[in-house]
């Protein structure tokens, strides 16, 4: 690898920079992986240009992410079906009686974000095309939609003490203690020390929290205040020239007024168990359970291979309930399925490019970099939870990688407080927390992050505007856990002090910054009204 020192910084921070200015995501994505490949080739765009599109052949080419792309591309077929029989509508109707209000349509959202914790995948998947027609019908905008969707993916994936992360998670931990020589049985091992972690993690639970205080409440602000206001005052669930990851409604065409419930919940309910049994099969089963436990499952499980099979068998069974309940023909089946599938090739294309560009960041250093400049300050180990969630917040935004960040931050944060402390104990766990809370704040807001791409894409919401209303509110979460974690430095380290001091100054911060923004923009308190579907 070469030392590109401060410039390695280019190739991320030139497609973020031009993604949030052009609009553009695919054309900024691409001009961060060739400004890489440019770098590493000695300067020269032909040979630059070469080792982009082999950056690109091989992530499309990568056993994860082929199985990733075509998980998406099963999941619009399986959606085009649901979409098109009429069954998501069905869904509606069904719930209209209980969700007449654009505030029981956020709070929704965000009680099914809670529930889906087993994989953050899944999470946008169901939450994004369960609630998109609720909250249409709600006059809830898109963008809201999206944030709800994004909110509750990676920060409650990331601390549930049963999902998809956790066995990442605890491994990486079990990693670094192991080259250590360090006994983790006074604290229940690798597990004992993750489950340590979790009441550090301030930025997960200050994010979950902060969705539902503005879903229920409906006070904004930033550029989510101008859409939720637009979307309760016009109806216009998305803004004018707007472009939509996935733009359902124009692609299919209208519904079937005939759709069933059956349609929409049995091929998610086959989706959910399929993957989860997928799980558990390619995890080992019982033997591994045997050994190790649910964990132990978890972390040999094929995660990417059991989304594959779940998306499949939904396809299946949604294909299965039309054509026998005689709501389509094969060919409009047929229609629907390909239809659907077209919907997801931007969002694919962009997802290559976010895998890309992670390829070219490794390639010219970035992480390493930042990495580098953090130690050669050098500081205490009441210091380090401070110091490391930056670093990871840095590092996850500008790759758009959490799982990436944990690995790369993981073997320095734990080593590094260990050693400073001598010991296992608040510094070492809230260090750990910090890495984790600071690796998901990037996930979740990045806009080259493949959770924030899929959100967009489930919530049917313009990339951009997802990403540039939802990082006021990441930021607001954030600023509050680097309090708390600068509290933690001075000396205050008991987490059941610290969250509900977190809790109260994240009300404080939301509440004066909706008043400022409603001052700004002519709305009371920046709080939008409250929308009752008429009968």
């Amino acid at each position: 690898m070469l030392d590109f020192g401060v410039l390695s910084l280019l190739p991320p921070l030139i497609a973020i920079v031009l993604a949030i200015w052009t609009k553009r995501v695919i054309l900024a994505l691409f001009a961060g992986v060739w400004v890489g490949g440019v770098m590493v080739s000695g300067w020269n765009p032909i040979s630059g240009t070469a080792q982009t599109l082999d950056w690109i052949v091989k992530n499309a080419t990568d056993d994860w992410n082929v199985k990733i792309l075509l998980f998406d591309f099963l999941i619009g077929a399986g959606v085009g079906l649901i979409y098109k029989s009429g069954g998501a509508f069905a869904i509606g109707r069904a719930l209209a009686d209980r969700v007449k209000t654009s505030r029981g349509a956020a709070v929704m959202g965000w009680l099914l974000g809670v529930l889906i914790f087993f994989d953050d995948y899944t999470n946008t998947i169901i939450v994004g095309n369960t609630m998109r027609p609720i909250t249409d019908r709600t006059r809830v905008s898109r963008e809201m939609l999206a944030y709800i969707d994004d909110s509750t993916a990676a920060p409650v994936a990331g601390i549930a003490i049963v999902s998809t992360w956790i066995g990442y998670e605890v491994g990486l931990i079990g990693d670094a203690f192991s080259k250590l020589n360090v006994d983790l049985t006074s604290v229940g091992g690798a597990y004992g020390a993750w489950m340590h972690s979790v009441p550090y993690r301030f930025y997960s639970i200050l994010a979950i929290i902060l969705v539902f205080l503005v879903a229920f409440f409906h006070r904004h602000y930033g550029a989510m205040l101008k859409a939720e206001m637009r979307a309760r005052t016009t109806g216009k669930v998305l803004r004018d020239g707007a472009k939509p990851l996935m733009t359902t409604e124009v692609d299919l065409g209208m519904p079937k007024e005939n759709g069933s419930v059956h349609v929409f919940i049995w091929p998610i309910l086959t989706l959910i168990f399929v993957t989860l049994y997928g799980m558990w099969y390619t995890g080992g089963g019982s033997a591994a359970y045997a050994k190790g436990g649910l964990m132990n499952v978890l972390g040999n499980a094929d995660s990417a291979k059991a989304l594959l099979w779940g998306s499949f068998a939904m396809v299946v069974v949604a294909f299965a309930l039309v054509i026998g309940m005689r709501q389509m023909t094969i060919e409009e089946a047929e229609d629907a399925i390909i239809r659907g599938m077209k919907q997801m090739i931007i969002a694919n294309t962009i997802l290559l490019l976010a895998w890309s560009i992670k390829s070219a960041t490794d390639a010219v250093g970035t992480a390493p970099y930042i990495v580098h400049i953090a130690k050669s300050a050098g500081v205490g180990g009441s210091w380090i939870p401070l110091i490391v969630f930056l670093i990871s917040m840095f590092i996850s935004f500008t790759t758009g990688t959490s799982w990436g960040t944990f690995s790369i931050m993981l073997p320095i944060a734990i080593p590094l407080s260990y050693g400073v402390t001598g010991h296992i104990g608040p510094d070492v766990f809230a260090s750990i927390g910090a890495v984790f809370a600071g690796g998901i704040f990037g996930d979740h807001c990045s806009p080259i992050s493949d959770t924030t791409i899929m959100s967009s894409m489930f919530s049917g919401s313009d990339h951009i505007d997802h990403v540039t209303t939802q990082i006021p509110y990441a930021v607001t979460a954030s600023s509050v856990g680097l309090v708390l974690y600068l509290l933690f430095g001075i000396g205050l380290k008991d987490w059941k002090i610290l969250l509900p001091v977190g809790f109260v100054l994240l009300i404080v911060a939301w509440y004066a910054l909706s008043e400022w923004y409603g001052k700004k923009y002519g709305v009371p308190h920046g709080k939008v009204p409250v929308y009752v579907v008429e009968e």
